[in-house]
């Protein structure tokens, strides 16, 4: 196995913009030997890419990225190989999923004062059944013309500082290493480099996080 792969990866089951099959599919016309399905605190997406897999060559790396926070930063830790089935990460990733909802909502209320925007506008730009989060708030924000696209959303009307933000339920990232490893799975820092608003993670952070397991 010599060709290129893809270790991060999202489908709608979270904030991408294919379906698991969809993404499996442009996998297999890019090339790749590998391509990791991480959605964000979800599992859901796992066997619908499997069955689209059979009869390629390509390899799906089940994962996904989950949801972590030391003190004001945003962490998130890939979690490749973990049982679907472990009750306590179902736990965990159902209460960060379902505070990501309720957290939307609260947003787009605050977002509708302002501009012309419904909790309507945010369902029709979410696959069913994904996990409603920023990123379908700012693609309802592009349809409604108020920006361009993401990354003015993310820049403006949804930055941290805003006033219409808010940050969603997540276990600190010594927590979420656990809970990975409990579950059998690999935890990886999916953003070792990420520097901006979250910042990077202090040296003794991510040592305790190499000691756990990362």
């Amino acid at each position: 196995m010599s060709g290129p792969i893809d270790l991060h990866a999202h489908s709608r089951v979270s904030d991408g913009t294919e379906s698991p099959a969809e993404l499996v599919e442009a996998a297999i016309a890019a090339g790749l030997d590998i391509v990791a399905l991480t959605d964000h605190d979800s599992t859901a997406g796992w066997d619908e890419a499997r069955r689209a897999v059979v009869g390629s060559s390509l390899t799906v790396l089940p994962g996904m990225e989950f949801s972590t926070r030391q003190e004001w930063r945003s962490v998130h830790v890939l979690a490749y190989l973990v049982d679907p089935e472990d009750a306590a990460l179902l736990r965990e990733t159902t209460r960060i999923r379902n505070d990501r909802v309720t957290r939307a909502e609260r947003i787009v209320e605050r977002i509708a004062r302002d501009y012309d925007l419904s909790w309507d506008d945010v369902l029709e730009h979410s696959a069913a059944g994904a996990t409603i989060g920023r990123p379908h708030i700012a693609d309802a924000l592009v349809a409604r013309g108020h920006v361009v696209d993401r990354t003015e959303a993310f820049g403006g009307i949804l930055h941290p500082r805003s006033g219409y933000s808010e940050p969603h339920y997540a276990p600190t990232p010594l927590e979420g290493v656990r809970l990975i490893r409990a579950a059998g799975g690999v935890p990886v820092l999916a953003h070792p480099a990420t520097r901006g608003r979250d910042g990077v993670l202090p040296e003794r952070a991510l040592a305790e996080l190499v000691d756990a397991g990362l």
